[in-house]
C-alpha cells in the first residue's frame, strides 16, 4: 500500500440500478469508511462546508472518533455537498486507483439517491429543478417574472422567501422572451470562407441556462464561430439534467440522457462537432451521463465528440489557428475557473482562449465561487455560499480589472455578488461575462 496516489483518478460506474445500491445499511457502512478516511486527513477542509461539518462532528462526539457520531447526524454533512468534485479532483490522495477508493461526492449523490428512492426529496427544489418547464412557463411573462425576481423587490423577495425558502438577497437569472433556439433561427449568419477553420461544423448544444436565462453566451458562440469559418446550428431537445442530479433523481437524469443523446446522435453523423455552452453541461454529457448509462452506445458517442465551447475554439487555434482581427480589450481579464470546467479534466481552457486576445492580460481566480447551483440561492445556505466564495471575490478584487469572466454563469454572477459586499464602489465598475463574450467583444461582434 502507498500513501495516496500517483496514478490519475478514474471514476466506477455509478451502479444505480442495481438493488444494493439502496440498501441504508451498506450506504452506512460506506458512509463510515469514507469519513473515517476523510477525519484521518483532512486535506479537503477548505473547499466546502461539508468537510468542516464532518470534522465539527467528529471533534465534538464524546470520544472525538466516528464511533461516536449517530448516523442520523450525517444528512446536514451531504445536504452541503454541491456536487463540484473538487475534493476529487484537486485534494483528495485516495481515489480510485487508490485502495482506499474514495469518491465523496458520488457517496453524497448515492444518499441523495436513496432519499429520492424513499420519497424524502423536497417538494421546492424538485420543482426548481424542472428548469425546461420553468423556461416555458416564464417566456411568456419574462418581464414580469424578472421584476418579481429582482434583488430590489423587497415584497416579492420576502414572500419567495417566506414560501419557497429562496434566500431574498441572492441574485437569480433573468428569463427571456424569446430562446436561443428561436434567435438563431431568425439571424442567419454568413460564414467566413477565408478563415483556417473553415469547413469545420458544430451543433451548439444550448443548454438549459444558455437557451432560457442568458441567450447571449450563445450568440457570441455562434458570431465567434462564423468568424472562424465554422458552419454552426443551435438544438436543444432538452436539459441535461445536472439539477436532477443534484437532487439525486438518477432515472430522471437517464432519461433525459437518452432522449439528448438520441438527437444529437444524427448530427454527429453527418459530421458535426458538439458544443455544450455552459460548463456544467458539457461536463454531464462528457462524463456524468456514460458513469449513468455506460451500455448506451449513443450516450457514449455524444460524450466522445462533445466539447466545452472554450475547448472547442482553442482546439481551432491549436489545429487551424483563428482570424487574427481582435482588438486589445484595454484592461486585465480576472478569470474564474469554475468548478465543473476544472472536473472535466481539460486544463484552463477558458483563460487559453482569452489569451488569444492581444495585449491582454488574464489573471486566474483558482478557487470555488460557493454558488453551487440551487444550494446557493437557498435561505440558510446563501451566507455560507458568500463565505465559501469570499476568497475567489478577495482574488478577483485584488486583480483590479475591469472584467470577470467564468465558463458558469451562476458562478460570475455569484462572484459579483461576493465582490460588492467586500467593495461595492469597485465592483460597480466591473461587468460579468462567459469568455466567449469577451472574445466576441474581441472581434467587434458584441
Amino acid at each position: 500500500m502507498q500513501e495516496g496516489s500517483l496514478d490519475a483518478p478514474t471514476r466506477h460506474i455509478i451502479d444505480w440500478e442495481n438493488p444494493d445500491f439502496y440498501n441504508e445499511e451498506k450506504l452506512d457502512e460506506e458512509l463510515r469508511r469514507v469519513f473515517d478516511v476523510c477525519h484521518g486527513c483532512r486535506r479537503c477542509f477548505n473547499l466546502c462546508d461539508s468537510f468542516p461539518k464532518l470534522f465539527d462532528l467528529i471533534d465534538d462526539s464524546e470520544t472525538e472518533e466516528l464511533d461516536a457520531v449517530s448516523s442520523d447526524d450525517f444528512k446536514p454533512i451531504v445536504d452541503a455537498c454541491t456536487l463540484c468534485d473538487m475534493c476529487f479532483m484537486t485534494k483528495c490522495p485516495y481515489v480510485p486507483p487508490h485502495e482506499f477508493n474514495l469518491d465523496f461526492p458520488h457517496l453524497m449523490l448515492r444518499y441523495r439517491a436513496i432519499e429520492k428512492h424513499n420519497g424524502k426529496d423536497k417538494f421546492i427544489t424538485r420543482e426548481l429543478s424542472k428548469t425546461d418547464r420553468n423556461g416555458k412557463l416564464a417566456a411568456p411573462v419574462a418581464p414580469l417574472a424578472n421584476w418579481a425576481t429582482d434583488r430590489s423587490n423587497v415584497l416579492t423577495r420576502g414572500i419567495m422567501q417566506a414560501t419557497l425558502g429562496i434566500d431574498k438577497h441572492a441574485a437569480l437569472p433573468e428569463y427571456q422572451s424569446k430562446s436561443l433556439e428561436k434567435r438563431a433561427a431568425e439571424t442567419p449568419l454568413k460564414i467566413n470562407e477565408a478563415a483556417p477553420a473553415y469547413g469545420r461544423k458544430a451543433v451548439i448544444y444550448a443548454t438549459c441556462f444558455g437557451n432560457y436565462n442568458k441567450p447571449n453566451i450563445g450568440e457570441a458562440t455562434r458570431k465567434v464561430l462564423a468568424k472562424n469559418g465554422v458552419e454552426t446550428e443551435v438544438v436543444y431537445p432538452g436539459c441535461c439534467g445536472m439539477p436532477l442530479m443534484e437532487q439525486g433523481d438518477l432515472a430522471g437524469v437517464v432519461k433525459n440522457a437518452k432522449h439528448v443523446s438520441t438527437e444529437l446522435s444524427s448530427w454527429i453523423d453527418k459530421g458535426y462537432d458538439v458544443i455544450a455552452l455552459v460548463s456544467s453541461c458539457a461536463l454531464m454529457l462528457k462524463f456524468e451521463w456514460p458513469l449513468l448509462a455506460p451500455n448506451d452506445p449513443l450516450v457514449k458517442k455524444l460524450s466522445e465528440a462533445t466539447f466545452d465551447v472554450a475547448e472547442y475554439v482553442v482546439d481551432i487555434a491549436k489545429n487551424e489557428g483563428v482570424v487574427q482581427e481582435m482588438e486589445p480589450l484595454g484592461d486585465t481579464i480576472s478569470m474564474h475557473l469554475a468548478c465543473h470546467a476544472r472536473a472535466q479534466n481539460m486544463g484552463a481552457k477558458g483563460a487559453e482562449m482569452l489569451r488569444l486576445i492581444p495585449k491582454t492580460r488574464v489573471a486566474i481566480v483558482e478557487r470555488c465561487s460557493g454558488h453551487g447551483g440551487s444550494w446557493g440561492i437557498m435561505k440558510g445556505n446563501y451566507e455560507t455560499a458568500l463565505k465559501i466564495g469570499k476568497p475567489a471575490a478577495k482574488t478577483a478584487l485584488a486583480a483590479n480589472t475591469g472584467y470577470i469572466a467564468s465558463e458558469c454563469p451562476l458562478a460570475a454572477e455569484h462572484l459579483m455578488q461576493g465582490m460588492e459586499l467586500l467593495d461595492a464602489e469597485a465592483t460597480a465598475t466591473k461587468t460579468a461575462s462567459h469568455p466567449i463574450e469577451l472574445l466576441a467583444k474581441a472581434y467587434g461582434l458584441d
